[in-house]
C-alpha cells in the first residue's frame, strides 16, 4: 500500500464514477418522472457500445473516429422514443409492476437481437485517436482516456443542468419529479414528456456504453451488470436528482478503489480481503442510506399520490366450480407417476413447476395482499437450498431433518432483513430488499470455505428411499401443495385481512389498533421460510446448489411469475409459474434465441392481460356471472 498506488485507484475511481454516471443519470430521470423501474435501461447501454463498435467499423474512415462513435447514442436514444410510443404508453393505466415487467421482458429481446446481429464473442473497439497513452503520475502510468472520460462526465453533469434549470421543458421534469399528478393537472402533455424524458435517459445509457468502446471490450452481459449499480446509485443519490447520481457514483466508486487499494487485512487474527468487497460494497451502501434517509442523499420524499386507486375485492374462498377444477387438477398431478413410462421426463419438468410455484407463492404472500413489492426474494429462496446442503454435506443430518430445518434457516434471514425492510415502504422497501438480497449473494460467492464460494456445493441428494425420481416427486407435491394450503388458510383468515388493510391504508389499519409493522414483519418472515422450503426442495432435486440461486436474476423471474398469473389472485403465482417454466424449458430447448422468444410471449401476455392470465380469467368469469344475473332479473337489470 503506497500513496502513489493509492493516487491512481482514486483517479481509476473517478474514471469509473463519469461512466456510472452517465448510465444513472437517464435512469434517474426515467425513474424520478415515469415511476417506472426500467431494467432495460442497461439494455440501451449495450447496444450503445455494439452501436459504436458497428458505427466506428464502418464509418470512421469517412466521417472520423469521433462523429461515428456519437451517432450510436442518437440511434439509441431514438429506439428509446420508439420503445416508449409503442410498448410503454399502452401500458400505462397497468400496474406500475408489470410495466416493470415489460421492462424486463425487452431486456431478454434486445438480447438475443444483440446476440443474432453480433454473436456471442466478445467485440474489442479501436483506441480512441489522440487519446492511446499514457501519463506519468507519481511514477506510475494512467491512461489518458481514463483521464478523459473523467471530465466527461462533469461536463455532461453541467449540461444536464442547464438543460433542466434554463429550459421550460427541464422546468417541467422538475415539476413532474416532484408531482406529476400535479403536471397534468395544469395541462401539460404527459405522453409526449415522458417520451422525451425516456429518449434522453436511453441516450445518456448509450453515451455511456459508446465511450466505454475504447476502454473495455462489448459482451452481451454488460445489461445486467450495468442495471444493477446504476440503480443503486439512482436510489442513493435520490430519485431524480441528478446532481444526487453523480455524488452518488463517486462515494461508490471511490469506496470500490479504497478496498482494491487497502487489499487483505488482518481483524482479530482473521485475514479479510477488502478487494473482494468490490462486489457488495456498493449494496451495503444502499442498506445504510436507505435505513437512515430512505429518500436519498440528495432526494425529496415523493409527494403522495392523489389518483385514486382501482378497489378490488377481497381475497375471497374458492367457488365450487374452481374448487372441483383445482382437485381435478390434483388428481392428474397425483397420476403422474402412472404416465411416467410414457413420458420419463414428465416428473422432472414438473418437480420444477412445483419449485417454482411454492416460491412464487410465498413472494406473492407479501406481494399481493401485503403490498410489499421484494426485487431480493431469492435471498430466502438461497438460504433454504445452502442450509439444507450444509446439513447434509457437512453436518451428516438426515436429509428429511435437513428439508425441515431449511425453512426455518431462511425464515431467521427473513426475521433480521424483514425488521429493517418494513420501516421502509415503496420503491424504498423494494430497492432494500435487493441490497439485501446483494448482500447475501456476495457472502455465498466468496465464503469459499464454507459454501464453495463460486463453486456451490455439489452432491447433496434426497435419502435411499427418495432416489428414484418418482419417490422424489410425490414427496415435493405433498410438501407444496400442504405448504401453498397453508399460505392460502393464512390469506383467508384475519391476518390476511389485516394485512390487506394496512396495505391499502396504514393509518387506517393502526387507528383500528393493527400493528402494521409487526404484521409485516410476521409476514416477511413467513414468506421467507416457504420461499427457503422451495430453495431445500430445489436442491435435492438437483443434487447441487450455487450462488446463482441468490442472484438478481432469480428474484426477477419470482416476480415474474407472479405478474404473469396475476397479483391479486391466490392461483396467479401457480399459472404463472406453470407457465413460466414451461416456456423456459420448451423454448430453451428448441432455440438458441429463446429469450427472445421467451420475451416477447411476456410482451404480448402484458399487453393482453394487464391483470396476469388468472386475474383477467378472474375478471371475465365475473362479467360473465353478472350477465347471466342480468338476464335472469330483468327487472333488476333495468333498474
Amino acid at each position: 500500500m503506497s500513496f502513489s498506488g493509492l493516487v491512481v485507484q482514486l483517479l481509476n475511481g473517478l474514471a469509473s464514477a463519469s461512466s456510472l454516471f452517465l448510465v444513472a443519470a437517464g435512469l434517474s430521470l426515467i425513474f424520478g418522472v415515469m415511476r417506472i423501474v426500467n431494467f432495460a435501461h442497461g439494455s440501451f447501454f449495450m447496444l450503445g457500445i455494439y452501436l459504436a463498435y458497428t458505427l466506428v467499423e464502418r464509418l470512421a474512415p469517412t466521417l472520423g473516429f469521433w462523429p461515428a462513435l456519437l451517432l450510436a447514442p442518437v440511434a439509441t436514444g431514438l429506439l428509446g422514443a420508439v420503445v416508449e410510443v409503442a410498448l410503454l404508453r399502452r401500458i400505462y393505466r397497468a400496474p406500475e409492476l408489470f410495466q416493470l415487467l415489460a421492462t424486463f421482458a425487452l431486456v431478454l429481446v434486445i438480447k438475443d437481437a444483440a446476440l443474432w446481429a453480433w454473436g456471442p464473442e466478445e467485440l474489442f473497439g479501436p483506441r480512441a485517436p489522440g487519446l492511446e497513452g499514457a501519463v506519468s503520475i507519481l511514477g506510475r502510468q494512467f491512461p489518458v482516456y481514463d483521464l478523459f472520460l473523467m471530465a466527461v462526465g462533469p461536463v455532461v453533469l453541467g449540461l444536464l443542468w442547464l438543460l433542466l434549470h434554463r429550459t421550460r421543458w427541464g422546468t417541467l421534469v422538475r415539476a413532474a419529479t416532484q408531482d406529476r399528478e400535479m403536471v397534468s393537472a395544469l395541462g401539460v402533455n404527459q405522453a409526449w414528456l415522458f417520451t422525451s424524458v425516456f429518449a434522453l435517459g436511453a441516450l445518456l445509457a448509450g453515451l455511456a456504453g459508446a465511450l466505454q468502446l475504447p476502454r473495455e471490450p462489448a459482451h452481451l452481459e454488460m445489461d445486467l451488470l450495468t442495471i444493477g449499480a446504476a440503480f443503486v446509485v439512482v436510489v442513493v443519490g435520490g430519485m431524480g436528482s441528478i446532481t444526487g447520481a453523480m455524488v452518488a457514483a463517486v462515494l461508490i466508486a471511490e469506496l470500490k478503489a479504497l478496498c482494491i487499494w487497502i487489499g487483505l487485512v488482518e481483524v482479530a487474527g482473521v485475514s479479510l480481503s477488502l478487494s473482494k468487497m468490490t462486489l457488495v460494497v456498493e449494496f451495503v451502501v444502499m442498506a445504510v442510506v436507505l435505513v437512515w434517509r430512505p429518500w436519498g442523499l440528495l432526494g425529496r420524499p415523493q409527494a403522495p399520490v392523489r389518483a385514486l386507486a382501482h378497489v378490488e375485492a377481497p381475497l375471497r374462498p374458492a367457488t365450487a366450480n374452481l374448487r372441483r377444477l383445482g382437485w381435478a387438477l390434483l388428481v392428474l398431478l397425483a397420476l403422474v407417476p402412472l404416465a411416467a413410462g410414457a413420458w420419463p421426463y414428465l416428473p422432472v419438468l414438473l418437480v420444477d413447476v412445483l419449485v417454482a410455484a411454492l416460491f412464487a407463492s410465498s413472494l406473492h404472500f407479501i406481494m399481493g395482499p401485503g403490498g410489499l413489492h421484494s426485487f431480493g426474494h431469492a435471498a430466502y429462496f438461497g438460504l433454504g437450498a445452502y442450509a439444507a446442503a450444509l446439513l447434509v454435506r457437512t453436518a451428516g443430518v438426515p436429509m428429511e431433518l435437513a428439508l425441515a430445518l431449511a425453512p426455518l434457516a431462511a425464515g431467521l434471514g427473513a426475521l433480521l432483513y424483514g425488521w429493517l425492510c418494513v420501516r421502509l415502504s415503496g420503491v424504498y422497501l423494494t430497492m432494500l430488499t435487493l441490497a439485501f438480497a446483494q448482500i447475501t449473494w456476495a457472502l455465498c460467492y466468496q465464503w469459499d470455505a464454507v459454501t464453495g464460494g463460486s463453486n456451490g456445493i455439489t452432491g447433496v441428494w434426497p435419502a435411499a428411499w427418495l432416489a428414484h425420481p418418482l419417490a422424489y416427486y410425490v414427496l415435493t407435491l405433498a410438501v407444496v401443495v400442504a405448504a401453498a394450503l397453508l399460505l392460502r388458510r393464512m390469506l383467508l383468515a384475519p391476518f390476511g385481512l389485516a394485512l390487506r388493510a394496512a396495505r391499502d391504508s396504514a393509518l387506517r389499519a393502526e387507528a383500528l389498533g393493527v400493528d402494521v409493522r409487526r404484521l409485516q414483519w410476521v409476514a416477511f418472515v413467513v414468506a421467507g421460510g416457504a420461499a427457503g422450503l422451495a430453495g431445500a426442495l430445489f436442491v435435492f432435486s438437483k443434487g447441487s446448489i450455487s450462488p446463482d440461486a441468490l442472484s438478481v436474476g432469480k428474484s426477477v423471474d419470482g416476480l415474474v411469475m407472479v405478474l404473469l398469473g396475476g397479483v391479486q389472485t391466490l392461483a396467479g403465482p401457480w399459472v404463472g409459474a406453470g407457465l413460466f417454466t414451461w416456456l423456459h424449458d420448451t423454448v430453451a430447448r428448441n432455440t438458441d434465441y429463446w429469450r427472445a422468444v421467451l420475451g416477447a410471449t411476456m410482451l404480448v401476455l402484458v399487453l393482453l392481460f394487464p391483470q396476469g392470465l388468472a386475474g383477467s380469467g378472474q375478471q371475465l368469469a365475473q362479467r360473465w356471472q353478472a350477465r347471466n344475473a342480468g338476464a335472469a332479473d330483468p327487472r333488476g337489470a333495468r333498474g
